[in-house]
């Protein structure tokens, strides 16, 4: 069959592509950016598109040609610079469903998630939840999934958290540790996929494994797969989450996608459950998936530098923020560095473009559409101002506070920044 996977490089569309793949099917991937998914797996026509921006029937003319089946694994957790909820997960499967009426009708099997609870009125389970209801009423040969908090090789999101946490020292300091949690493994959703296109399931379907653990139990769990020794769980009152909910609402207006924002902080509140409505498949407890994927160094290093990550990223922009606005403070002394070499107003005016560059760099690292090209622009500049303080002044090299020796654990810092950037 002919297959189109909507949200291919995500961490659940890349396995769903890969099982598909595996079956005999003809798939077709869809994704913002899937220049690397493209060298990864070159079996799959991937195609560059962004769902928020198709919310139109006519935008899926094209690409529902010759499709039987369409898989939606695409979707964001809340707003901001790098997702518009309403256009992903109901604008945008609107316009599909109407699209797909006039084509060839094929099967839609949608990834949804469970909509009622705590967190139902908000944008992420509101969306969902419109998008279901339309595709419940469109009459098109559909299946609706609706999977507990997924586990699998590789991680993403309340999964990469949970890795994370579990690599946190000595104790591991969690809010809402008793809520509780149902999972299963992303190759159990692949599978009820991989039955959907056969026509073995249909209708709508919730997927969890027979087990309920609690975040502390799973948290646990992970440090045991990570190879840690055990810690104690200290239990967090709720209310001290509100800080960094806050800091990672404001990091998601940015366009940086935290799994600590408020609607997965609603949502754990009351936990991770299903009706366990398993369409008949035997799903994977969690200690069996991570069993089956033993852990290795890699992953060590990732669950300890997941938390850095934002703590280096926000440390980069105070650092050039400050030696940009700093200077401006005492703009005619910092100026006076240039006067051997220059005119006065030439030397107040590189001074003042130095300091407004740093404060660009400092600003723009910030926001996720811009980080890449901020951190490559810290090591240019940085780099310039080496190598133009060495020419005109080297004795900078032996002050004894050291303000050039210092630009380098800077130079290191956004290396390492720029080497974990990517999320998926």
């Amino acid at each position: 069959m002919n297959i189109l996977i909507l949200g291919a490089t995500g961490f659940i569309g890349s396995v769903v592509a890969a099982r598909l793949v595996a079956d005999g099917h003809a798939v077709t991937g869809l994704g913002r950016n899937p220049t690397r998914a493209r060298l990864k797996q070159p079996a799959i026509d991937w195609r560059r598109a962004d769902l928020s921006r198709m919310t139109k029937a006519t935008d899926w003319d094209e690409i529902l040609k010759d499709q039987h089946v369409v898989v939606n694994c695409a979707g964001a957790l809340q707003d901001g610079l790098s997702d518009d909820l309403s256009g992903t997960q109901a604008e945008a499967m609107l316009a599909l469903y109407s699209a797909a009426k006039g084509s060839s009708r094929p099967l839609i099997v949608q990834i949804s998630a469970k909509t009622a609870g705590a967190a139902s009125d908000l944008p992420f389970l509101a969306t969902k939840r419109r998008a279901d209801e339309a595709l419940a009423a469109s009459g098109l040969p559909h299946l609706i999934l609706r999977p507990a908090l997924v586990l699998g090789r590789n991680a993403h999101g309340g999964s990469a958290l949970l890795r994370a946490l579990a690599a946190f020292p000595l104790v591991l300091p969690l809010v809402h540790a008793e809520s509780p949690v149902e999972t299963l493994s992303v190759d159990d959703v692949a599978e009820a996929v991989s039955r959907a296109v056969s026509g073995g399931i249909s209708g709508d379907v919730d997927l969890a494994a027979n087990e309920v653990l609690t975040l502390a139990d799973l948290v646990s769990l992970h440090r045991q797969w990570l190879g840690l020794p055990p810690a104690r769980v200290f239990a967090l009152p709720g209310w001290l989450a509100g800080p960094v909910t806050w800091l990672a609402d404001l990091s998601g207006l940015l366009g940086w996608r935290s799994p600590l924002r408020s609607t997965a902080m609603t949502v754990i509140t009351e936990g991770v459950r299903s009706s366990k409505k398993g369409g008949g498949l035997a799903l994977t407890p969690a200690a069996a998936t991570l069993a089956a994927n033993p852990s290795g160094v890699q992953d060590l290093w990732f669950a300890r530098l997941y938390l850095l990550k934002p703590l280096v990223i926000s440390g980069l922009s105070a650092f050039w923020l400050l030696s940009g606005l700093i200077p401006l403070l005492a703009l005619e002394n910092t100026s006076a560095h240039f006067l051997p070499f220059m005119p006065e107003p030439a030397a107040t005016a590189l001074t003042l473009a130095t300091c407004l560059i740093d404060i660009a760099l400092g600003a723009a690292v910030l926001l996720r559409p811009l980080a890449k090209r901020a951190l490559l622009g810290m090591l240019a500049v940085s780099f310039a101002y080496l190598a133009g303080a060495s020419l005109l002044e080297p004795a900078l090299w032996l002050d004894p506070l050291g303000p050039l020796v210092k630009v380098l654990p800077s130079m290191l810092l956004t290396l390492i920044a720029l080497a974990t950037l990517d999320e998926r």
